[in-house]
């Protein structure tokens, strides 16, 4: 008997997760078997071990804002962070991140970028409100100070080196190109 491929498996559409047939994904309740636990013989059983199988489920959370979510599962899990939806450069990235499977580099590489992104337009935000952030602490350099103060020293000595450099290569290539 032919086994279904993933392609024809994946067409869930807005079905609810409880509703899904256990074997759609591969190794789903793979801990359910008593016999198969893998924290045998270190685990202190107590007779409920196996009910946490059989909890009611939260109910699902309403969307009101932009929610991205993993192209792995067919819905939106149950209850998710809604705070900050994604929006200008850094939200266009995660959109374009989202496209990509969770095994991916282009995935996360993509989420990190976006990151990167969305703290300059933190910055930049900030500064058209009028607010300008003390970089002193909110990088946490009094504690590294006070805590780690010899790699505090090396990071701002390699720091001022690297700008020292920087500024001394574009006045180089300033007078090269009069």
């Amino acid at each position: 008997m032919a086994t279904k491929t993933e392609k024809e498996q994946a067409p869930m559409g807005d079905r609810n997760i409880a509703d899904m047939p256990k074997d759609y994904i591969p190794g789903w309740g793979i801990d359910a078997d008593p016999e198969n636990d893998p924290t045998y013989p270190m685990k202190k059983w107590n007779g409920a071990d196996h009910e946490r199988l059989n909890y009611p489920k939260a109910p699902q959370q309403d969307t009101d804002v932009e929610i991205l979510k993993s192209i792995e599962r067919p819905v939106v899990t149950r209850v998710f962070g809604s705070t900050v939806p994604p929006s200008g450069l850094s939200g266009m990235l995660r959109r374009k991140a989202f496209k990509y499977s969770e095994g991916t580099s282009a995935h996360w590489m993509g989420l990190i970028l976006a990151d990167r992104i969305n703290m300059v337009e933190g910055l930049i935000d900030d500064l058209s409100k009028g607010y300008i952030p003390n970089f002193f602490k909110e990088w946490g350099w009094p504690a590294e100070w006070k805590y780690n103060r010899k790699k505090f020293v090396q990071k701002a000595a390699i720091g001022t080196a690297v700008t020292l450099a920087a500024i001394w290569l574009l006045k180089k290539s300033a007078k090269k190109s009069r």
